[in-house]
């Protein structure tokens, strides 16, 4: 394995880790509950609803399977459709956009790195990751819409 092969690999598996820190700590400093409770829900809900429910009707071998080659990640033979990692971090970014604009610039940023760096490892297409981006989306947008009714509903109940 040469430097660029690590760099990847760093990226693909770890590069998450840090921004689930850096996403703790912002929390930490600005004390908000919906910032900590809406981004982390949408990004577990995209994750292990969304993601799994499409994977249960449509397989998509991973492309290491496909093509035969050894992934820079050792990972099994599941479906690569749509990303798991993709849907998570960019239903996280896009809740973190939405209190703290430049942050939530680089958490996309990271978030589209950490997807590249997965298909460069050979364990996901580009329409694998485009497929997390737009389910971690959607989901941020289902539950921040589901929680403002909510919170809509609860006001509006006599005091």
């Amino acid at each position: 394995m040469d430097f660029l092969d690590y760099g990847i690999i760093f990226l693909a598996k770890y590069l998450g880790y840090i921004l689930l820190a850096v996403f703790i700590f912002l929390y930490l400093k600005n004390r908000r509950k919906d910032f900590l409770i809406i981004p982390l829900l949408s990004a577990l809900i995209s994750r292990f609803v969304f993601t799994e429910i499409i994977r249960f009707f449509y397989f998509r071998p991973r492309p290491f399977v496909e093509q035969g080659i050894s992934p820079l990640i050792e990972h099994a033979s599941t479906a690569s459709f749509p990303s798991g990692h993709a849907a998570f971090y960019f239903a996280l970014s896009a809740g973190v956009y939405r209190y703290n604009k430049k942050a939530g610039f680089w958490f996309f940023g990271a978030s589209l790195i950490i997807g590249l760096a997965r298909m460069f490892a050979g364990l996901h297409y580009f329409t694998d990751i485009l497929g997390g981006l737009l389910i971690g989306l959607l989901s941020y947008f289902l539950v921040r819409y589901f929680s403002k009714k909510k919170q809509d509903r609860f006001h509006a109940l006599p005091q």
